[in-house]
């Protein structure tokens, strides 16, 4: 697309009402996403006996994200139009998933079609995800870009009560109808979005044209217009590991945090004993929790440090995920998963900003964006899988104890991180 500017600057948004639009767009993507963890599992039951075969295809759609996404978030970053760089792509794409969605439990009777839509939505709906995540910062300054993606977390914390209360109310009884409620909140959300924001006013965006302009285009080796693979082998070789590491580590914990959501309602109907849609809602109050975490998470990562709330977080998840392994009611249950999303906010909230603000230009934050999402789409993609796997072999009275391990091993990697960091500091101190 063209690289000129618009003949005069876009309006400027203020940092709060940008942010609000921000988690407006998160919330329209995370919509669907959640009830869609929440409830295909169950279609596919209907088909496959295997635990592990089921989170298998539960991880297709992050396997398939893996490739997309980092080309469609480097395309953004590359994107010069009046909209901006992120817009168009979220204006298309988000109505076409909701469609998509809207027929996906209208093929649960035929698996292979069952298995068709589900791909297919998840081509589009992996194609713009990072996109709307890269409004952050985009937009946000990096001071306050974890109080920022505390509320685009809060506003995904809040699609987690929503496909729980839609899973409780419709689910049992209108199956079909409960799909059309979520669609049709993801299309309310985009038109709103679509009507409120340019990110052509965002000042990343500017940075970027400015940068553009300051370059000869034929000559230019800077990051922000090489390819994804250009910018994945230069963390790779850099001899600061902090990156890598960090996006191992959002790949290991995004591993036992989808494991916990993509397998909790069919934990609950095996061990717990309850109804489809009763164990849709048992993460209904963790969502509650997660959203009243996220924002101290945010205030304690700007006094504490970003990595060390980070770690308290995960370790306060891990042991959740022991106290409901040791005490398996619905109640119990019910508690454990509210401590651990209490404890996960501090990785979720804080882990993205982490590497946006390692991000060595303005022309890179959607590609920077794409690096988090591969490493969490990974651990989507593994977990449920793996955790799947450990079913299969020790039963379900267990998944959250495996949950528990995988975690443990997440910390332990920022611990490393969080080491390699204050040596650095204290290096150039000297």
């Amino acid at each position: 697309m063209s690289t000129t500017l618009p003949t005069a600057p876009p309006r400027q948004l203020g940092p709060r009402r940008i942010t609000l639009l921000v988690a407006l767009a998160v919330f329209a993507q995370e919509s669907m996403w959640n009830f869609y963890d929440s409830q295909v599992p169950p279609l596919l039951r209907e088909h496959l006996a295997s635990a592990a075969l089921v989170g298998f295809i539960m991880g297709m759609d992050n396997l398939l994200g893996i490739f997309i996404q980092p080309w469609m978030a480097n395309r953004s970053d590359r994107t010069r139009t009046r909209w901006g760089r992120r817009m168009p792509y979220l204006a298309v794409g988000m109505p076409l998933a909701a469609l998509l969605f809207v027929i996906l439990p209208h093929t649960a009777g035929t698996l292979p079609l069952l298995i068709v839509v589900i791909v297919v939505f998840a081509l589009v709906s992996n194609s713009f995800k990072p996109i709307g995540e890269a409004l952050v910062p985009d937009f946000i300054a990096p001071e306050r870009r974890s109080r920022a993606n505390a509320a685009v977390k809060i506003a995904s914390s809040l699609t987690v009560i929503v496909a729980a209360l839609v899973s409780i109310l419709l689910v049992d009884d209108h199956p079909a109808l409960a799909f059309a409620v979520i669609a049709l909140i993801t299309l309310v959300s985009v038109t709103v979005l679509c009507l409120s924001i340019r990110d052509s006013a965002s000042p990343g965006y500017r940075a970027a044209v400015a940068e553009d302009a300051a370059e000869d285009a034929a000559e230019s080796t800077a990051v922000g217009q090489a390819r994804i693979r250009d910018t994945v082998r230069e963390i790779v070789r850099d001899p600061d590991r902090s990156r890598l590491l960090l996006i191992v580590a959002i790949l290991v914990f995004g591993s036992a945090w989808a494991g916990s959501r993509a397998l909790v309602t069919p934990y609950g109907m095996e061990t717990l004993g309850l109804s489809r849609g009763d164990a849709g809602g048992l993460t209904l109050p963790s969502g509650v929790a997660f959203l009243l975490a996220a924002y101290p998470t945010a205030l304690f990562a700007e006094r504490f440090g970003r990595l060390r709330t980070m770690i308290a977080g995960m370790t306060v998840f891990a042991a959740a995920m022991l106290l409901g392994t040791l005490v398996q009611t619905p109640t119990g249950t019910v508690v454990a998963l509210c401590i651990g999303a209490a404890g996960a906010s501090a990785f979720l909230v804080n882990a993205v900003v982490v590497l946006w603000n390692l991000a060595p230009s303005a022309r890179v934050f959607g590609t920077y964006a794409a690096l988090y999402a591969v490493g969490w789409q990974s651990g989507a993609f593994l977990g449920p899988a793996v955790i799947g796997g450990a079913v299969d072999v020790l039963g379900w009275p267990t998944m959250l104890l495996d949950i528990a391990v995988v975690a443990a091993v997440a910390v332990v990697i920022v611990v490393r991180i969080d080491r390699l960091q204050r040596r650095s500091d204290a290096e150039r101190a000297v």
